[in-house]
């Protein structure tokens, strides 16, 4: 039952961040079969990288599942565009938000399921969260949003830090889940309605004489 739920939700993160890549690909006019290339990479990369680095079977190569998921997600995203030609770039960064929260909790379990300790699981979730965002963002010539003054990175590695205090204190798997859902996304959100900015290096003033 646990693995079934964990397929499931690492097939939605998948499709999450199809459509995501997928967007940004119609919002930079990038035409044809480059699409489903910024597609992919966004929604495979970050899950490649990690299952490389724990020495484990790339997943979409193990179970082709998550390349219907793919693939069928970005056919909805094409779809969905030819229809609404003039879609918002919103609706790219809200279906991002989805995805980084989600990826970043498979992360974390596969990590903790391959026996690693809790920081480099809380690592790797990131890895798995923002990596195939990145990818995308620098295939489509943006500013990465991870290299932005907003929430991102910072979103995600809170969503991983709820999520260990949450499992250190033996809370039910299900609230460890959505604890971290409900601060990653949270924070997100609050960085692109409210601007919420981490200030960690603050510029020094200097009053003139």
């Amino acid at each position: 039952m646990a693995f079934e739920y964990f397929h499931f939700m690492s097939l939605i993160g998948v499709a999450f961040f199809a459509i995501s890549g997928t967007l940004l690909g119609h919002e930079k006019n990038i035409g044809g079969f480059g699409v489903v290339v910024v597609g992919s990479v966004t929604a495979l990369g970050g899950g490649t990288l990690r299952d490389i680095l724990l020495n484990q079977p790339v997943f979409w190569i193990a179970e082709p599942d998550y390349l219907y998921a793919t693939y069928g997600a970005i056919f909805i995203a094409v779809v969905f565009i030819r229809h609404l030609p003039h879609v918002s770039n919103y609706y790219m960064l809200l279906v991002d938000v989805l995805g980084m929260a989600i990826f970043n909790i498979v992360g974390i379990e596969k990590s903790l399921i391959e026996g690693t300790t809790m920081i480099v699981a809380i690592t790797m979730g990131m890895t798995t969260g923002i990596f195939g965002g990145l990818m995308r963002d620098v295939i489509c010539r943006e500013i990465p949003l991870v290299m932005r003054e907003e929430l991102y990175s910072t979103a995600c590695l809170s969503g991983g830090l709820t999520y260990a205090a949450l499992f250190l204190l033996g809370v039910s798997y299900i609230w460890c889940i959505l604890g971290s859902l409900f601060i990653t996304v949270f924070l997100r959100l609050g960085a692109l309605h409210w601007g919420w900015q981490p200030n960690i290096f603050r510029k020094r003033t200097v009053k003139n004489k």
